[in-house]
Parts: C-alpha cells; structure tokens; sequence
C-alpha cells in the first residue's frame, strides 16, 4: 500500500490482488499470447506463399485474418479489465 500528500489531502492506492484475480489475469496473458504466437505465424506463412504468384490469393487471405488477429490483441486486454472490474465489484 503506497501513500502521499498532495495539497494537504492525503490519498491512498492499493495494489492488492487477490488469488482469483491473479489466476484471471494470468489465463488472458495466456490467451493474449497465445494469440500473438498465431498471428506470428500467419504473417509468416502470407509472407512466404508471396513467394510464388500462383499463391499470392492465399497469402493475401492470411494476411485479412491475421489483420482480424491485431484487432482481437486489444479486445483480449479489455475484456480482462472488464471482468476484473465486476468481478472486483461482487
């Protein structure tokens, strides 16, 4: 627990965290991981079939889903505050 004064008010933060919380936040530090390692490789595999004109559609098609990919990135994170948020309210 950290305290300051500022302008003669005196506040309080607290960092705890309890164990439920924890486990949460780890399972989407997982998922956000995990997701990372697929989009890593589906950037790879668009980028080698490049390589060839005859699968430049395909490489194209994974380069839209690994688009999709980056944008689940943020969503994974705010789904996490979101359900630490209730969970912290009950």
């Amino acid at each position: 627990m950290s305290k300051f004064n500022h302008s003669s008010k005196r506040f309080t933060l607290n960092f705890h965290q309890t164990e439920g919380s924890e486990r949460l936040t780890m399972f989407y530090k997982a998922l956000y991981q995990l997701n990372d390692v697929i989009l890593g490789l589906v950037f790879l595999a668009g980028s080698i079939l490049f390589f060839n004109s005859a699968t430049v559609t395909n490489g194209t098609i994974l380069f839209v889903i690994g688009s999709i990919q980056m944008t689940i990135r943020p969503l994974i994170a705010f789904t996490h505050d979101l359900h630490l948020t209730f969970k912290r309210k009950h």
